[in-house]
């Protein structure tokens, strides 16, 4: 019997009492039957509104994650079918859609490799063979389509969120993003020893795809057609230009629109110096000082809005120019987001002045410190987070005095 015997009228209510159903365990065929109207009815924008409405009652990210498989798959055929108008070539969902596809070969690829690693050995210990070095390869490879995501939450979700005023269920995404990103890493930890384990391979692998072909899912069935009904071709158009700042994953990347051109600061640079306390030095100047200093710079102001980055040769981590006017909080995936206004807090009421961390990517060993900024008679102005590249410093012995050849 369906959910408006019951008079219920409310397709989002109805959908939000199937999902709350789903995560409280109960009978998911009884919750189809009884909220199918709704389900054989659901929109993008449904999904997104019942997403919105279970963080609006307190429902954990989490326990959304762990449900929201299950829920997708049952609206799957009908989101599938839901009418929009699809992205054309040299456009930026054009391109993410590109490389889901470009994914998803790959991902097929990596299935046939496990098939036959699988067939090739009764042992729980792997041995070096032509199949495990191609896996290893293949699952590093896979470590290049974090551009992809790093695209979609530092271009796409600062428009969405300008956008919708419903822009919270993103942070769930970003979140299961993060899980991919984790289980990528583990998966490349499993396979770095000399004899990896086949049952934790197996394991993990499992829960990767789930993951990946979940996210794509997601993506194309509920934030692009959504994105497409609700962003303008302007918005668009800027995604584009953004997203050749941060490159392309697994597809070749496309030839640059031709307004796409080195921005240089506007004015009268050349006639202009900035009084800068202890110097005065052309705009451009401090622009190329800024971005030739090895660091990745972000400031944000007393607001916690992100006001500058710096530009210099080799990012540490991707920026893109729609994080400008955006709060830092919607910059960290939700898992981070206590650890920032916890540092925030402690630099707004004065008990810190800096804060540094320190992390391991891709074998670089990478020092990221905040520094709380205030005026001169102590007034909290912003933080300044400066990130760089230690590996090199960390190894430096002895002296050097004379230049190198």
């Amino acid at each position: 019997m369906s959910e408006l015997m019951h008079g219920n009228g409310d397709k989002v209510e109805s959908l939000l009492k199937f999902s709350l159903g789903i995560i409280n365990g109960e009978n998911g065929r009884e919750l189809m039957d009884k909220y199918s109207y709704a389900i054989e009815n659901v929109t993008p924008r449904d999904i997104v509104d019942m997403e919105n409405r279970q963080l609006s009652l307190g429902v954990p990210i989490d326990a959304i994650k762990e449900t929201i498989g299950k829920v997708i798959n049952v609206f799957f055929k009908y989101l599938k079918d839901y009418p929009w108008e699809k992205p054309s070539p040299g456009t930026f969902l054009f391109d993410m859609m590109a490389e889901n596809r470009a994914l998803e070969a790959h991902l097929t690829g990596t299935k046939e490799l496990v098939k036959k690693l699988n067939k090739e050995t009764d042992e729980t210990k792997l041995k070096p063979s032509e199949t495990l070095d191609k896996l290893q390869k293949s699952i590093a490879r896979l470590l290049e389509f974090e551009i992809h995501y790093d695209k979609k939450e530092n271009i796409l979700f600062p428009a969405l969120e300008k956008s919708w005023d419903y822009s919270r269920p993103l942070q769930v995404m970003w979140s299961i993003d993060s899980d991919i990103r984790k289980s990528l890493r583990t998966l490349r930890d499993i396979l770095s020893v000399p004899t990896p384990n086949l049952t934790e391979l197996n394991r993990e692998l499992g829960k990767y795809y789930f993951l990946a072909h979940g996210m794509v899912f997601k993506e194309e069935l509920v934030v692009y057609p959504l994105a497409t009904e609700t962003l303008s071709p302007s918005d668009f158009e800027e995604m584009r230009r953004q997203s050749f700042e941060l490159g392309f994953a697994f597809i070749e990347a496309p030839t640059p629109p031709k307004e796409i051109a080195e921005i240089k600061p506007s004015g009268a640079i050349d006639a202009t110096h900035l009084d800068l306390e202890t110097g005065k030095m052309k705009l451009e100047q401090l622009i190329q000082m800024l971005n030739t200093l090895p660091v990745d710079m972000t400031l944000i102001d007393e607001t916690d809005t992100v006001v500058y980055f710096s530009n210099p040769k080799d990012r540490l981590f991707s920026r893109s120019k729609a994080v400008i006017g955006r709060t830092v909080q919607n910059c960290h995936p939700p898992e981070s987001v206590h650890m920032v206004n916890e540092l925030l807090e402690a630099f707004r009421k004065g008990k810190k002045d800096s804060e540094s961390f320190w992390i391991t990517i891709a074998g670089r060993f990478v020092l990221i410190q905040y520094f709380a900024m205030r005026d001169k008679d102590g007034t909290y102005r912003g933080c300044l987070e400066v990130s760089q590249d230690v590996t090199a410093i960390r190894s430096l012995t002895g002296e050097k005095r004379l230049i190198g050849e």
